[in-house]
């Protein structure tokens, strides 16, 4: 006697129907990745600075200053913005590296003459930058 076969049992892995839902949930994922990472630039700007105004001074040190730090200028946070760059400023006691930053200029048409260092009279003296 022949063992009894049951009629073969359709399997629903294979369905058409589930098949195509599995390929629209794919392609939905795979667009939504790619909108979340394809072309996407960040740039970070810098928090704006408040105004500053200093008169220029001559200041007598023992040394001179280290080397400037590299730094890397950054977007200006807006129209008007003018870098002023890293430098040693004179502390009293030591020199302090002063980060590079932006800032709007006192009044139309101020230029920033940034801080130096020279030998005048056998003195060392660090003259400090200021808008002219």
């Amino acid at each position: 006697m022949k063992p009894h076969t049951s009629a073969t049992i359709p399997s629903h892995k294979h369905s058409p129907l589930l098949q195509a839902a599995r390929v629209a949930f794919g392609a939905a994922a795979l667009t939504s990745v790619l909108a979340l990472t394809g072309g996407c630039v960040v740039a970070v700007r810098p928090a704006p600075v408040a105004v500053e105004y200093s008169e220029p001074g001559e200041v007598v040190v023992d040394t001179a200053p280290p080397a400037p730090l590299y730094e890397t200028v950054g977007i200006a946070p807006g129209p008007g913005y003018f870098w002023i760059g890293g430098f040693y400023h004179w502390s009293g006691a030591r020199w302090v590296w002063n980060r590079g930053r932006y800032a709007l200029p006192p009044h139309p048409g101020a230029a920033w003459i940034g801080p130096r260092y020279a030998v005048r009279g056998g003195r060392n003296v660090y003259i400090r930058g200021f808008w002219r």
